[in-house]
C-alpha cells in the first residue's frame, strides 16, 4: 500500500482530502496539521506523495517544498499543492519550487482523484 501524506492546518480540509483519497482505496493516508509537523513525520517513514497546503503556520507549504526538494533523501518525493491561492504567480512558485501539480480549493473530487493516479502511477 502507498503513503500519502496530505500537510494542511484545516482539520475539515484535511478529512475532505483523505475522503478524496480513500474513494480510490490502494492508499494509507498519514496526517499533519502544519509544515513543522510534516518535517519531523519525513524520516519516519516511506511516502510516495505529499499533498500540502500553502497557508500554514509556522512552515508553509512552500517553505515545506523547498526543503523537501533540496534533501537527497526527499528530493524523489512528488508534491501536489492544494491551495486557495488562485494566482498566476502562486502557481508558477509551487511548481518552480519542484511541485508535480497544482490544484485550487474549492477542487473537484475527480480532478484530485487523476491527479493523484497519474502522480504516483496507480
Amino acid at each position: 500500500m502507498k503513503n500519502i501524506l496530505i500537510v494542511e492546518d484545516s482539520a475539515t480540509t484535511r478529512a475532505l482530502i483523505r475522503a478524496v483519497i480513500d474513494e480510490i482505496g490502494e492508499f494509507e493516508t498519514i496526517e499533519a496539521s502544519s509544515g513543522f509537523e510534516a518535517l519531523k513525520m519525513l524520516p519516519q517513514q516511506e511516502y510516495d506523495l505529499i499533498i500540502t497546503d500553502i497557508n500554514m503556520p509556522d512552515i508553509n507549504g512552500l517553505e515545506l517544498i523547498s526543503f523537501v526538494k533540496n534533501n537527497p533523501r526527499f528530493a524523489h518525493l512528488p508534491i501536489v499543492i492544494v491551495s486557495t491561492e488562485r494566482s498566476e504567480e502562486d502557481k508558477k512558485r509551487g511548481m518552480a519550487l519542484g511541485a508535480t501539480a497544482y490544484v485550487t480549493k474549492p477542487f473537484k473530487s475527480l480532478e484530485l482523484q487523476e491527479i493523484i493516479k497519474k502522480t504516483i502511477g496507480v
